[in-house]
């Protein structure tokens, strides 16, 4: 049978897949329907928008993105980051030239994730993405707190912070208690164990509504159109200037695209399903909002509110967000009479507690660790005072500014012990490093001996032609320089040099351990001291659990292998890795000691190499193996070193958790065999040809055809 590793995993049968809907997804989608309405009402209140276009958008992205994207488990709809720039929209052009600006933008979000490019937005720094949220959220809080005492919302930050002590000595009436209840039931509802699963902002809005109702409180409430359908308002081609009109598409759609793909990646953190495709999901949610603008509607992003929502009520596919989508536009046509009776201060409160907590404490401490705070507070302050394009801007700048100072500070020093100048270079040499590194060359004395030892990540071509050209004036003033890394070093050596260049990994280390691991596979090789699994499979630190030993072998369940056995059983049922490869190389040592022999009678190497005798007569009933890239027939210990990764994978499905797995569609098992000498590597069949090229595709037949690229080895 050939490695079922290389074959598509298998999408679940029809019967499997009504009843994951019918169990799981049904019910996560009348939870996210609950949460969706007060929120989608609410940021459209918040945003100046005609409430009926936060429920067209909720509709739209629940349905057109949850169909299209490329994130299962997110859901779409209105979001609270969006609201300052729909706000200044809706104040510079009106609101149907909003929605036409919101269909524009859609289609170039679709462009964006057609060219591949849009995944760039990730690039962005956090720092600068969080500041920014933050900043939206401060400018929300403030905005909504007016309205939660019963007032007006003023246009900015400063005219709504300057309104707001008088606002405070006002008298409020019966919003400012309505406002201040609710708030206080989407802070307290969470705390209590028994009912947290029911959204707090759902209770907070019911249960104020109720109460308004009862004692007919006279506050203003929601008012939708009688034929929402009819009311509709279309788009209309903006009036300004060209400039005006492409800033603010492009302005939607990058923080549309920007806030939709952090959160798809946020979601994927919280399950363990099918992985985000990133390229995907903006042209799902540019469709979403062109759709949703030409319909009237506000512009949709990822939201990841109401995503952790779905995943946390127990979302299994793509079928929960469209039916939370359905659902809201069969109440709205069918009982939108009954969100009339929700007072505006309610959405008000719980848009208050929303914007507040877009200011995260855990990104901040996380930021000021890694020494990028300023940028944090000056995105967020620019955002917040100047506007979103300003603010971002400024953070952006900052953000380089602060870079290309880290590039600026390689150390260079020279120092001299019996004769022997040591000149050492740490760090990113650059252009405007290069005065510190002439500086320190020129205190040398002319006629010395020196010895330049490079420990740079990066040097550039003005660095490099700096110390070239004073090694040549050095050289013909009768010195003498050596270029070359230090000799003789130890291993402890060896930690300090790390150490002293780690700042680009530290951040990553960081997350790694605050997230915990999520290794996409477990790689089983060899320990011999040449092969490199990261460097084989070009993956990083969280990305592959490895198990070595010597061989590379899985002993049979029930071998009593306890350290093999926990390990594949962990990886598994624990970790969840969705692929575990078999890697086996040329010039092994432990096929050569099993065909000779050599190997002293008692010891434990020989009880270990014990476990290769499968592996020793399946190679004397095989064929020769030819390399499929050279054409020549494979010496006896590469032979058995080959058939050893056959037999070890099948070994592996000896575990019930492995064979489970793998039935399921849910784990991949793939060979591997590397060339050490040729820096290869190739698959490993468990038939004829029994080896060949990676960048071979296997059909469920076993036959091999070249392709691109192999994802299952990437």
């Amino acid at each position: 049978m050939p490695t079922s590793s290389i074959t598509p995993v298998s999408s679940p049968s029809g019967e499997r897949a009504w009843k994951l809907i019918l169990h799981h997804d049904l019910p996560a989608s009348l939870v996210v329907f609950l949460i969706a309405v007060p929120l989608s009402l609410g940021i459209a209140a918040a945003s100046g928008a005609p409430l009926i276009a936060g429920l067209v958008a909720a509709v739209v992205g629940g349905v057109v993105a949850g169909a299209l994207g490329g994130s299962p488990l997110q859901v779409s709809g209105p979001a609270a980051g969006l609201t300052v720039v729909v706000a200044g929209l809706v104040n510079q052009f009106g609101w149907a030239a909003t929605a036409a600006i919101t269909c524009a933008a859609g289609l170039l979000q679709i462009l964006l994730g057609v060219t591949k490019i849009g995944r760039l937005a990730l690039s962005l720094s956090p720092a600068v993405v969080h500041g920014m949220l933050a900043g939206i959220g401060v400018t929300i809080a403030v905005q909504q707190l007016h309205v939660v005492l019963g007032g007006k919302a003023q246009s900015s930050l400063i005219a709504n912070v300057a309104a707001l002590p008088a606002q405070l000595i006002a008298h409020h009436g019966h919003s400012v208690v309505v406002g201040v209840l609710t708030v206080a039931v989407v802070l307290a509802w969470p705390r209590i164990p028994v009912v947290k699963a029911i959204p707090a902002p759902l209770v907070a809005v019911v249960i104020v509504t109720a109460l308004a109702a009862v004692f007919m409180v006279d506050v203003t409430r929601v008012d939708l159109p009688d034929q929402p359908l009819q009311n509709l308002i279309l788009p209309a081609m903006p009036e300004g200037t060209p400039v005006e009109i492409a800033t603010a598409v492009l302005t939607v759609a990058l923080v549309a695209s920007v806030e939709s793909l952090l959160s798809a990646v946020a979601v994927d953190k919280l399950h363990r399903g099918k992985r985000s495709n990133l390229d995907r999901e903006l042209i799902g949610q540019g469709a979403a909002n062109a759709v949703s603008g030409a319909l009237g509607g506000m512009p949709v992003t990822g939201v990841i509110v109401r995503s952790s929502t779905n995943v946390a009520a127990g979302a299994r596919t793509r079928a929960s967000a469209i039916l939370h989508g359905l659902w809201i536009a069969a109440f709205v046509l069918a009982a939108g009479s009954m969100l009339e009776l929700i007072p505006m201060a309610a959405l008000a409160g719980v848009l208050l507690v929303t914007g507040l907590r877009l200011v995260q404490l855990a990104h901040i401490r996380t930021l000021r660790k890694h020494d990028e705070l300023l940028v944090y507070v000056v995105t967020a302050a620019g955002v917040a005072v100047l506007g979103l394009a300003e603010g971002v801007l400024l953070g952006l700048v900052l953000a380089v500014v602060r870079v290309l100072y880290r590039l600026a500070r390689a150390t260079v020093t020279a120092t001299e012990s019996d004769g022997l100048w040591t000149v050492r270079i740490r760090g990113t040499l650059v252009f405007l490093g290069v005065s510190s590194l002439v500086r320190t060359l020129r205190s040398i004395p002319a006629g010395a001996k020196v010895r330049v030892v490079l420990e740079v990540d990066h040097l550039d071509h003005a660095a490099h032609e700096a110390l070239e050209d004073w090694r040549r004036g050095h050289i013909a003033r009768g010195g003498s320089v050596e270029l070359g890394p230090p000799q003789g070093r130890s291993m402890l050596e060896g930690i300090r040099e790390f150490e002293a260049s780690a700042d680009q990994l530290r951040p990553m280390l960081a997350k790694l351990a605050a997230d915990g691991q999520r290794p996409e596979q477990l790689f089983i090789t060899c320990a011999d001291s040449r092969i490199v699994p990261n460097l084989i499979t070009t993956s990083g630190p969280g990305e592959q659990f490895c198990v070595r030993n010597i061989g590379n072998l899985v002993p049979p369940n029930g071998s009593n292998s306890n350290s093999v056995d926990a390990a594949i059983e962990y990886a598994v049922e624990v970790l969840g890795v969705r692929s575990i490869v078999v890697c086996g190389h040329s010039h092994c040592g432990a096929a050569a000691a099993a065909l000779e022999a050599d190997v002293l009678d008692g010891s434990g190497l020989q009880n270990w190499l014990r476990h290769l005798e499968p592996s020793v007569r399946r190679t004397l009933a095989m064929p020769d193996i030819i390399d499929p890239a050279t054409g020549t027939k494979l010496v006896p210990a590469d032979k058995l070193s080959v058939a050893n990764v056959a037999v070890q994978l099948e070994n592996l499905r000896t575990f019930p958790c492995v064979l489970k797995a793998e039935e399921e569609g849910r784990l991949e098992l793939i060979g591997l065999w590397f060339d050490i000498g040729a820096a290869a590597a190739r698959l490993v069949l468990e038939r004829e040809p029994y080896l060949v090229r990676a960048d071979a595709k296997i059909s469920s037949t076993g036959t091999a055809s070249t392709m691109a690229t192999n994802p299952s080895i990437q």
